[in-house]
């Protein structure tokens, strides 16, 4: 599934909340910490269903944001191969150029700019939880968002 955040028509949000509500119910009600690193309610999710959110793009389409992608052949990879996307490379056209790509991650990673290289091109980004960064990933800690406070302990 995917949702642009500029959509004039249906707030980014509700379909959040509609992705969170799919974690929910499948897990008898559990409230979804969204950690990454350890097993749980969404990485059991996303074996069949994960929401890519798509900066900048209006409803399904259009806007300044990288709103060219080829949804069905990501789709087809993964019902066919097995294979869940990661991410999906995604670009935008201006008079039939593609002037930026970038990553489109799944929730609630966000794409995350390297430190090098163009700002334009999806090779120097990553899919990485807001606020987690490469040096507390190196040292083997786990993250997982509760509240507003990020919590962080020792990986056994």
């Amino acid at each position: 599934m995917y949702h642009g955040w500029d959509d004039p028509n249906i707030p980014a949000e509700n379909t959040i909340n509609y992705y969170k509500s799919v974690v929910a119910a499948m897990h008898n009600g559990h409230k979804k910490d969204f950690n990454i690193v350890a097993p749980g309610p969404r990485g059991n999710t996303d074996d069949f269903f994960r929401l890519f959110m798509v900066p900048g793009m209006g409803h399904c389409r259009g806007g300044p944001g990288t709103d060219q992608f080829d949804a069905l052949f990501v789709l087809e990879h993964w019902v066919e191969q097995g294979i869940a996307p990661e991410k999906i490379i995604a670009s935008h056209v201006e008079d039939g150029t593609v002037t930026i790509t970038r990553p489109l991650c799944p929730y609630p990673l966000e794409a995350t700019y390297v430190g090098h290289g163009s700002t334009n091109d999806a090779a120097n980004f990553e899919c990485e939880l807001k606020g987690l960064n490469r040096a507390d990933e190196a040292s083997d800690f786990e993250h997982g968002l509760q509240g507003r406070n990020n919590a962080r302990r020792r990986l056994n």
